[in-house]
């Protein structure tokens, strides 16, 4: 009996080899397989910065070269700003870089308007807008560029959409207005010399 009772002990040892590696078994084979998933994705975003363009039909010329005026003279012209900026904006108008001597800016008035029509070439066709087309009404030069400064305080408002090409073209009238002075101060303003540049900015919106 003593004999039979250590080969069942001895069986019951070794068969809990078996029993072990088959549990570890069932581990391994559950772990091998992965769940099941899904995924989506949103791929190569990017972002490139808009353009503001802004170019006159100018072709490098001054808009005015007045040489020995005199006292009533008066004159019209135009130019034509075109945007080809990607991104909406608002265009305005500043006056820069005032030059006079003898106050003679003080006796150049000048209206300007904004419209459709014309170029720099002529204004003939020339039509100012409805609303907001005069946006410098009779004031002298040296008003105007006052007040006038920079973007912050520049006259009119041109609304650029940034889709393809825009135009706005402005119609500049300017008088040599000498009305309440005595003839000896009209005659101090002989040679007398002004000087301005007309600066349009477009910033988007």
């Amino acid at each position: 009996m003593f004999t039979n009772k250590r080969v069942v002990r001895q069986a019951l040892k070794y068969s809990v080899l078996p029993l072990s590696l088959l549990a570890a078994g069932g581990f391994v084979w559950q772990a091998s397989y992965a769940a099941f998933s899904a995924t989506t994705s949103n791929a190569t975003n990017q972002w490139k910065a808009g353009t503001v363009v802004l170019a006159d039909d100018d072709a490098g010329v001054a808009r005015f070269t007045a040489l020995n005026i005199v006292p009533a003279q008066t004159d019209t012209k135009c130019i034509k700003v075109t945007s080809t900026a990607n991104v909406a904006g608002n265009v305005k108008l500043y006056l820069a870089s005032k030059t006079a001597t003898a106050s003679l800016d003080t006796y150049l008035k000048f209206t300007v308007q904004q419209g459709t029509g014309g170029d720099f070439s002529t204004c003939t066709g020339f039509t100012a807008d409805l609303t907001g087309g005069t946006i410098i009404n009779n004031q002298t030069l040296a008003a105007a560029a006052l007040a006038n400064t920079s973007y912050a305080t520049a006259a009119g408002s041109w609304v650029t959409t940034g889709v393809g090409t825009e135009t706005k073209t402005y119609k500049i009238q300017w008088t040599f207005d000498t009305t309440g002075l005595s003839q000896l101060q009209i005659d101090a303003l002989q040679a007398a010399t002004a000087g301005i540049t007309f600066t349009w900015e477009n910033q988007n919106t």
